[in-house]
């Protein structure tokens, strides 16, 4: 059975449904009409189905993020309503992959960024390929990792979480498998024949086994951040971006990768540094979906900041990549400001996930 829609195709056999992320021409960029019909299927499918397989159509991206230009754009003019719902909508999508009864099978094949990250990050299973192109780039536009983010990046080794939320380092195909976001790395010429035996998938141990099959094995001293996971370690485990910063500029004489690093802490708005931060260590201690509860009141206070249009405008509107945020440098964001991000918002009508 096959039912076409205009952004997301749903193909279903006895037992496996399979979702193909439909809009191409925007690298497949997460809309609310997709976040509704994703929502619905697995709600369905997780009563009726033993698998779930999510892929994306096009040659260049899994899913490039979510349609925060929308949402921006809205926001400028006074509409936050599409915003408010947007999101709540996508966080209560990501809270469902997260806990889903049944085996959920990501194959990440192109841009995986931002939104695209949420449909992938909280899968059982999450497959890279040599076209894998990973980022959480958010605190450049004026926002933050979310999508789960805060629940995600406490539990990756160290504090490699934090560094990728921060400086929204892309990682590249098989680094993205050795960071630890992708628990498979499978070429893309073997996708095809990998999902046709997923289709014969009757629950876990099936989906492990196939996916360990296809596997291919790559060189964990080809990962790039692997000389720096000391560095990174050291610095960011610090609470503060002030106290980053500082470490940072004890290292700086002496490493070109340390210098790299600080000029793009300094081109990230400063408010979403310090956000960014403060959620991170939160979210040591929280569940996923405390998480997203807190990420739903953040991106509700977000939207309303001029920092987040000033951000979507230079990266999505205008094209200048010249954002004037403000406050414009970190010592100038003070605990309140930052504060207000995690008070609970009762102006609109989406409460909890």
């Amino acid at each position: 059975m096959c039912q076409s829609h205009e952004d997301v195709i749903l193909e279903s056999t006895k037992t496996v449904g399979v979702m193909m992320l439909n809009r191409p021409q925007y690298l497949n960029a997460l809309n609310l009409s997709m976040v509704n019909k994703i929502l619905a299927a697995l709600n369905d499918w997780q009563e009726t189905k033993a698998v779930v397989i999510m892929r994306a159509l096009g040659q260049r991206a899994f899913c490039a993020g979510g349609d925060v230009k929308k949402v921006a754009e809205a926001a400028y003019i006074g509409d936050y309503n599409y915003g408010d719902e947007f999101f709540y909508r996508e966080y209560k999508m990501n809270n469902l992959i997260g806990n889903l009864k049944i085996p959920y099978v990501t194959f990440m094949d192109g841009i995986t960024m931002g939104g695209g990250v949420g449909l992938a990050i909280h899968s059982n299973y999450r497959v890279a390929t040599e076209n894998t192109l990973f980022a959480m780039p958010e605190c450049r536009i004026g926002f933050f990792p979310d999508v789960g983010s805060s629940y995600v990046l406490p539990r990756m080794t160290g504090y490699l979480g934090l560094y990728l939320g921060l400086t929204g380092q892309r990682l590249k195909g098989p680094c993205v498998y050795h960071a630890g976001i992708a628990t498979h790395y499978v070429e893309s010429k073997n996708l095809h024949k990998l999902e046709q035996e997923l289709l014969l998938c009757s629950g876990h141990k099936d989906v492990k086994d196939t996916l360990d099959c296809f596997h291919k094995q790559t060189d964990e001293g080809k990962f790039i951040l692997k000389p720096h996971l000391g560095m990174i370690d050291a610095v960011f485990c610090e609470n503060e971006v002030e106290m980053i910063m500082t470490k940072l500029n004890m290292y700086r004489e002496d490493s070109e990768w340390v210098q790299c690093v600080m000029k793009t802490l300094y081109d990230q708005c400063p408010t979403s540094l310090k956000v960014t931060t403060k959620a991170f260590y939160k979210g040591m201690t929280m569940n996923l979906d405390q998480c997203l509860n807190m990420e739903l009141q953040m991106a509700k206070y977000a939207i309303r900041q001029p920092d987040f249009y000033e951000g979507i405008r230079a990266q999505l509107i205008s094209k200048d990549n010249n954002p004037k945020f403000s406050p414009a440098t970190i010592p100038e964001v003070t605990d309140e400001m930052v504060d207000a991000f995690f008070e609970d918002c009762t102006c609109t009508k989406y409460g909890k996930i």
